[in-house]
């Protein structure tokens, strides 16, 4: 069996990474990894590769920096040349990025059997194109791998279930324990040890609105006067925060640089709280037990918000006082498993075997 996996971004490549060491297993499985060049970033270089223990794409096909429209465009055009000559036996897609969407046209398209790791999530805000990309290759999909019960609720309620939904757990959560003995602190911030807020901040909903990020920045310089509050920057929120006309709200947060994958993990390790837009970050807090604010409107992980674990929060009109100290008080039970057993990718590889129409 030959499987063709379609990426576009970092976190996807550390999500398929779960699943091509479970391939490497099988000695009647063989995989083609392509990548679509959707987020060119100067840290995917050889160490990226190296310290994650992630393969190097076999097709870099450089499509990038351009609108939604072209490059989910080009990079069809691109990856149906990859499987007219790869002729592979099934096509897998990850989360809810345009090369998500690129890949799964591409497969429908040529009649290539296609599986969406992912599957079922649903923020029900057709203005996010991630929520059109994910509602999209849905539908086109065979198989359905799907992180939590809550996406098997999301696909029957759109007439999507049976045989070819599967209930596999979070690849991520696989990442996040194969990962944690590589942990380490980030370098720029040398006296930092426990007990900080870890934020994030990069959603264009809340950077391109400058109301609304003067109202995220107000939330953290209030919040930095209780706890330290570490901010690594995402380059769209750095600019953007340039346009704002009072920066003097940032002189008490310490504002570091992108950091990877091992330090991000190693800051939630040591975080006593995460404040974010994203949604891996939702996720990821609760891998590590700690509670999270979430600076959005709506999420796709509503199962954390379910359980009291992740307080959604608009950046208006919002006694942030009063959620941070009920943030503070919440427990997450080391017990407490909703996204599976991290063997994701175990169940994951055995579904596309197994597969039958």
């Amino acid at each position: 069996m030959k499987i063709v996996t379609i990426v576009g971004a970092r976190p996807q490549f550390i999500k398929a990474a779960a699943v091509s060491r479970r391939i490497n297993e099988r000695g009647n499985v063989s995989e083609v990894l392509v990548h679509t060049g959707q987020h060119f970033d100067v840290n995917m270089s050889d160490v990226f590769f190296d310290e994650l223990d992630i393969r190097k794409p076999d097709h870099c096909l450089g499509v990038g920096g351009g609108t939604h429209g072209q490059n989910t465009g080009r990079m069809l055009e691109a990856i149906e040349q990859v499987l007219l000559a790869e002729k592979p036996d099934w096509v897998l897609v990850y989360g809810d990025t345009d090369s998500t969407l690129a890949g799964a046209l591409a497969a429908a398209k040529l009649h290539v059997p296609l599986a969406h790791v992912e599957a079922g999530l649903r923020s029900y805000n057709r203005r996010m194109p991630e929520e059109v990309n994910r509602v999209l290759t849905d539908h086109v999909s065979n198989l359905l791998l799907v992180p939590t019960d809550t996406a098997i609720y999301n696909l029957a309620s759109e007439g999507i279930n049976g045989s070819k939904v599967c209930l596999t757990g979070d690849v991520m959560y696989d990442a996040m324990l194969y990962y944690k003995p590589r942990y380490r602190k980030p370098e720029n911030i040398p006296g930092l040890t426990h007990g900080f807020v870890l934020s994030t901040i990069h959603r264009a909903e809340n950077t391109d609105d400058l109301a609304r990020l003067s109202g995220i920045i107000q939330i953290l310089n209030e919040i930095s006067k209780q706890q330290s509050v570490i901010l690594p920057i995402h380059p769209r929120t750095a600019n953007a925060i340039r346009r704002l006309s009072d920066t003097k709200s940032l002189d008490s947060i310490s504002i570091i640089d992108p950091v990877g994958y091992l330090e991000m993990n190693w800051l939630l390790e040591n975080c006593s709280l995460v404040i974010t837009d994203s949604g891996g970050l939702q996720k990821e807090a609760f891998f590590h037990r700690k509670p999270c604010i979430t600076l959005r409107d709506e999420t796709e992980w509503v199962e954390l918000v379910n359980a009291g674990y992740n307080l959604l929060v608009s950046p208006f009109a919002v006694d942030i006082h009063k959620i941070f100290a009920m943030a503070s008080g919440i427990h997450i039970p080391q017990g407490h498993t909703i996204y599976g057993k991290g063997d994701a990718g175990v169940i994951i590889v055995d579904h596309l075997s197994n597969y039958q129409e």
